[in-house]
């Protein structure tokens, strides 16, 4: 009968290690999840270097969207251009 119960601790505390333990079921588990949500992650930043080497390219090579970002970012003006001020 001592083997029984010896043998029924042995397999509760393996059961335990099993679920709770390093690299167990919950430990598994939560990786998944932060896989997931690295994935993610890494998905976004893939599509914001996508639009960022969109976005060098269309400043080395077109001069109408160079000059776009020059006056909307920089507020540059071309000479003769007129310039209003709106006073409150």
């Amino acid at each position: 009968m001592k083997i029984g119960r010896y043998l029924v601790a042995f397999l509760v505390l393996m059961a335990l290690l099993i679920t709770f333990g390093n690299r167990g079921l919950v430990d598994n588990y939560l990786m998944n999840r932060k896989l997931a949500s690295l994935k993610k992650e890494n998905l976004k930043i893939a599509a914001e270097n996508e639009e960022l080497k969109r976005k060098i390219m269309l400043l080395k090579e077109d001069a109408a969207y160079l000059e776009y970002i020059a006056r909307s970012e920089l507020g540059m003006v071309r000479q003769g251009d007129i310039i209003y001020r709106l006073v409150k």
